[in-house]
Order: structure tokens, then C-alpha cells, then sequence
């Protein structure tokens, strides 16, 4: 699902920041709490390099409560959602999901997303779908949908404060959510999702995750979601926070929003041609930019830079060609599984070439990186 990374201003104290309803089970767990977004998140519980592993080589979970959650219906919903997205949203059948991007005037992101689309309500005939955007851009994608759905018969419902979300992730996953769900998970693809009773109550599955491995997001209503959550942990699941979810997003070079991807930034630059279908669909908010892009070629790209030995490039390192400054980092760490330092930059079109050599500099000195293939790490356990 989306991501959000902005963080709330350091005025900002505790008592102003949301917590969801899963904070007090986070605090019996010792989670060191921090500002995220306007959110009091666990950052880490035990760790942040065993919570990682533990995601890698068998299961963790992670409250992502504080996403927003938006309900969405009405005769012909996809049709009239194509406005918003440069995906093609009459390609996807009930039960399947896009991943995609909101875009301004510009042609630049203004929230990654996902689009979930639903079966038909059985009564109604309506069509049904479920978006879920970034906690900090919440409001703001709020009134931007509503804005363009208002005059088109769509019936557009914030469903946020209704509902916990919890993302089990995981080469185990599907073994330790199915003793509590009614249907059998494991035919689900990729970007597959339902409906079903979870511990006896209406929920909603996807099988989707910001981690790079296999996995399920999970969506019910509050009690349900501490349930789950407890019998998860009896289970033997660790809990996992914002800094593993992190790290494990970068080794498999997910954008984050905010950092990686924003307002000043097209899917095209961004790498994210995939959800770009020029090809098969009519107008949508930004398109003549990305015709002009796609013709022309785009001035800068993001890429993956592997850096020589143990110097990690963080976000706002300059990144350095022949002596000149030729774009900056936006996100950097040293991957717990590759046990190498990695990072993602956006450099000029012509240097974005797997194997281009170029420098970071990190406290005054430079330091050689490279030009690598994105993903970083590509799990085996992703299911097709």
C-alpha cells in the first residue's frame, strides 16, 4: 500500500499527534514511540535489524493504522475515476488492485496509492472500490478526489478512523493468517484481495505490502484488529516499526513519498513508466505533460547507487560527477540483507546508466558509488 513519510515539526509534542488503536498494545511492547506524520509510531520494538530479518526470513507484522483509508461506489466508478490516475482502471476486475499515482496540472505526484477494486454491491449493482494514500497527504487527496468525483454521481467516503490496518509481511505470512480467516488465502495473486470473515468479522485482505516480500494487508475494524494483533504475537510474530519498514522498502527500491517521490516529480522521472498507460486510456489531470515526457525524454531519473565500502549516503547528500554537483540523494542506507551501503538519487538522464561512476559527498569528502539495477534485493517468496 502507500506510504507517508512526512514527519510533524519538532514544536509538535505528544499530546497534539494521533495514536491508533493498536498504541497501547505498541506500548505494553516497549515500542520507542516517535512523530510520524502527525502520528505517535513505534519506530522500532526490539530492533530494527532483527525486525528486518525477521521480515526477510519468516514473518513480521506492522501497525499501519495511520494510513488513510477511503471508501468509494457508484454506477460506472472506474470510468469516472480515470480522471485522477494515469492507469488504466478499466484493465482491473473485482478482486484485483493497481498501484498508482494522484497527479496535479504539472504531471507531478501528488500521493502514491493504491486502487482497490471491489465486487458489484449486490443490491445496487454499483460498482465499489477502496483507495488507501499516505497519512500525511490524507487530507489533502481527500478534498482533491472529492473535488474532481463531486458532479459525477460518486458516492466518496472517508473510512479512515473506522478501520486498523495491519500488514503481515513475509515469506510465512500466509501460514500464520489463515488459521483466523474463513477463506483460503493462498490462491490470491499479487495485488489480489477480498472480503471475508476474519476471527468471525467482516474484513477486508489484500495481498500487497511496502516490503518487497510476500505479505497481506489487513483491514477491520478496531477490536477485531487488537484480536488479530494478539493472537499474531501468541503466535510468535514479531512486531516490527517505521525503521525496519524503511529499510526494507529501499532494498526493494520503493519510492517513499515525501523523499523519494513528490509534487515536483513525474511518474516518468520517477521511474514508474508501469503505471503510465498512455496507450489505453483518454484524458486524465496531467497527461498532455507525460505525452511531451514521453516524446522528448525526461531531464532526470531515479536510480540505485551502490556506494564502496561501509559510507552510507543519507537523504540530501550531494551526488557528484566530474567535480560538479549532479543531483542529490533522497533516500540512503546500509541494507541489512546485502549488508551493503545503497541509496536512491535522482542524477541527469545521460548518467542514469547501470555501471555510471559517480561520487557521494558525505561530510565534505567524496566517496565512489555506482550506478546499480533497481530492485536492490529481489525476494524469491513474491508471489506472481
Amino acid at each position: 500500500m502507500a506510504k507517508s513519510t512526512e514527519k510533524v515539526h519538532d514544536s509538535e509534542t505528544a499530546s497534539q499527534l494521533a495514536r491508533t488503536p493498536l498504541y497501547d498494545l505498541s506500548l505494553e511492547l516497549k515500542a520507542r514511540m516517535v512523530p510520524f506524520s502527525g502520528w505517535e509510531m513505534a519506530v522500532q520494538y526490539g530492533g530494527i535489524s532483527s525486525e528486518h530479518q525477521s521480515v526477510r526470513s519468516r514473518v513480521g507484522m506492522f501497525d499501519i493504522s495511520h494510513m488513510g483509508k477511503f471508501g468509494l461506489r457508484g454506477k460506472k466508478l472506474r470510468e469516472k475515476c480515470q480522471i485522477l490516475v494515469p492507469s488504466d482502471l478499466n484493465r482491473l476486475q473485482p478482486g484485483q488492485a493497481q498501484y498508482t499515482v494522484l497527479l496535479n496540472a504539472k504531471g507531478c505526484i501528488l500521493d502514491d496509492i493504491i486502487f482497490y477494486y471491489q465486487e458489484a454491491d449486490a443490491t445496487t449493482s454499483e460498482e465499489r472500490a477502496v483507495i488507501i494514500v499516505n497519512a500525511a497527504t490524507r487530507i489533502r487527496d481527500k478534498a482533491w478526489i472529492a473535488a474532481h468525483l463531486e458532479l459525477s454521481g460518486v458516492s466518496f467516503t472517508d473510512i479512515s478512523q473506522d478501520k486498523v490496518l495491519i500488514a503481515l509481511q513475509g515469506p510465512e505470512a500466509v501460514s500464520y493468517l489463515q488459521p483466523f480467516v474463513e477463506n483460503n488465502l493462498t490462491p490470491i495473486k499479487a495485488f489480489g484481495h477480498l472480503e471475508t470473515n476474519l476471527l468471525g468479522q467482516p474484513s477486508f485482505i489484500a495481498r500487497t505490502g511496502y516490503t518487497g516480500e510476500d505479505g497481506f494487508e489487513i483491514m477491520t475494524d478496531p477490536e477485531t484488529g487488537k484480536e488479530l494483533w494478539q493472537k499474531l504475537l501468541e503466535a510468535g510474530v514479531l512486531p516490527c516499526g517505521l525503521g525496519a519498514r524503511d529499510t526494507l522498502r529501499l532494498e526493494a527500491a520503493m519510492a517513499l513519498y515525501g523523499q523519494d517521490i513528490d509534487g515536483d516529480i513525474t511518474p516518468l522521472e520517477a521511474g514508474l513508466n508501469w503505471v503510465v498507460h498512455l496507450d489505453t486510456k483518454g484524458y486524465f489531470i496531467g497527461r498532455k505533460v507525460l505525452e511531451q515526457q514521453k516524446a522528448n525524454g525526461v531531464s532526470k531519473r531515479l536510480v540505485g547507487l551502490e556506494m564502496e565500502g561501509r559510507h552510507i549516503a543519507r537523504h540530501g547528500y550531494p551526488v557528484i560527477y566530474e567535480g560538479e554537483t549532479v543531483g542529490e540523494i533522497t533516500s540512503g542506507t546500509l541494507s541489512p540483507t546485502l549488508n551493503r551501503a545503497i541509496a536512491l538519487a535522482y542524477v541527469p538522464a545521460k548518467l542514469a546508466k547501470i555501471g555510471q561512476e559517480l561520487a557521494i559527498e558525505i561530510r565534505g569528502k567524496n566517496y565512489p558509488a555506482k550506478v546499480v539495477k533497481k530492485p536492490f534485493y529481489r525476494s524469491p517468496n513474491r508471489p506472481s
